[in-house]
C-alpha cells in the first residue's frame, strides 16, 4: 500500500511515540500506549476511548472503527517498544491513581503490592485480581509504573478492568483503617498458614516482591501474617502466585460462607 500518513521511521510523531516508551514523558503527556488488539478492545468495552490511534493497514486486524493515522510497516515497528508491530498503536489517557479514586464494596477484598519494581509483576497481580473479583489493587510507592508498557502487556487488558491506586505506605494503611478494612500480611515466618486464617471479612492482603519480601514496616503495621508452607528447595513462589493463592483462599472462605 502506497499513501500512508506516515511512512518514515524518522517522522517527529514517530519519535514521539518512541518517547512515550520512557515514564518521564508518559507523565508530561499524561499519555500511555496500548499495542494489542485485544487489550484495546477490553479498553473500548470498559468506555475507554482512545486519544490518538495509529494503523498500519498492512497488519491491523482491526481498526475498531476508531479515526486513525495510518502508518507504514517500517514506521510503526520503529515507534512499537517491542519493534515488532501488531499493527495498532492507541493512546490513551493516564488516569489519577490516587486512593481517594477507590470505592470499595461493603465486604472488600484488595490486593496491596510492596516492593515491586518490575512492571510485567505488577500486571500479572492485576490479572489476578481480575480473576478473583477483587476491588482493587494498591501499590506501595515507589513501585512500577502502572502505565508501563510491560504492565499493560501483562495485564491483558486488566488495567482497564481492576481499579488501581498508588501511595506511600503509612496513607495506605491509614485508608485501610479508616475504611474497617484488615490488613493481612503474607511472610514465610507467619506461624499461620493462609488457609487457616479468616480471610471471609473486609481484608487487604499484603504481598512484596520476591527477593525481598515485605518490609519490617508493613508487617509490623498489619493486623495479623500468613506463611504459604514452603516444602521444597526454593524459598519463596512468585509474587504474582502467592497473590493468587491468598486471595483466591479469601475468595473461597467467602463462598463457604454464603453457602
Amino acid at each position: 500500500m502506497t499513501g500512508y500518513d506516515i511512512s518514515s521511521p524518522a517522522n517527529e510523531q514517530v519519535k514521539r511515540l518512541v518517547r512515550l516508551q520512557q515514564r518521564r514523558h508518559r507523565d508530561e503527556e499524561r499519555l500511555f500506549a496500548v499495542e494489542e488488539p485485544r487489550i484495546v478492545e477490553r479498553a473500548l468495552e470498559r468506555g475507554h476511548l482512545p486519544v490518538e490511534t495509529y494503523i498500519c493497514p498492512d497488519d491491523a486486524q482491526s481498526t475498531f472503527g476508531l479515526t486513525h493515522v495510518t502508518m507504514s510497516r517500517e514506521a510503526i515497528d520503529r515507534a512499537s517498544y517491542r519493534r515488532s508491530s501488531t499493527g495498532i498503536i492507541a493512546l490513551f489517557a493516564c488516569w489519577d491513581t490516587g486512593l481517594e479514586n477507590l470505592s470499595p464494596s461493603s465486604e472488600p477484598l484488595l490486593l496491596v503490592a510492596e516492593g515491586l519494581e518490575k512492571p510485567g509483576n505488577l500486571g500479572a497481580l492485576l490479572r489476578v485480581a481480575d480473576g478473583a473479583g477483587a476491588d482493587g489493587v494498591i501499590v506501595i510507592e515507589p513501585a512500577a509504573d502502572p502505565f508501563n508498557p510491560n504492565t499493560v502487556r501483562s495485564s491483558t487488558g486488566t488495567l482497564f478492568t481492576v481499579p488501581i491506586a498508588t501511595a506511600k505506605r503509612a496513607d495506605v494503611f491509614g485508608w485501610l483503617r479508616d475504611h474497617g478494612i484488615a490488613s493481612v500480611a503474607t511472610s514465610p515466618v507467619a506461624a499461620q498458614a493462609y488457609w487457616e486464617a479468616q480471610l471471609a471479612g473486609p481484608v487487604a492482603i499484603w504481598v512484596g516482591a520476591e527477593a525481598s519480601g515485605l518490609s519490617e514496616d508493613a508487617t509490623a503495621n498489619a493486623d495479623w501474617s500468613v506463611s504459604i508452607p514452603m516444602h521444597g528447595g526454593a524459598d519463596s513462589l512468585n509474587t504474582a502466585v502467592s497473590a493468587a493463592l491468598v486471595v483466591y483462599e479469601a475468595v473461597r472462605q467467602r463462598r463457604q460462607g454464603a453457602v
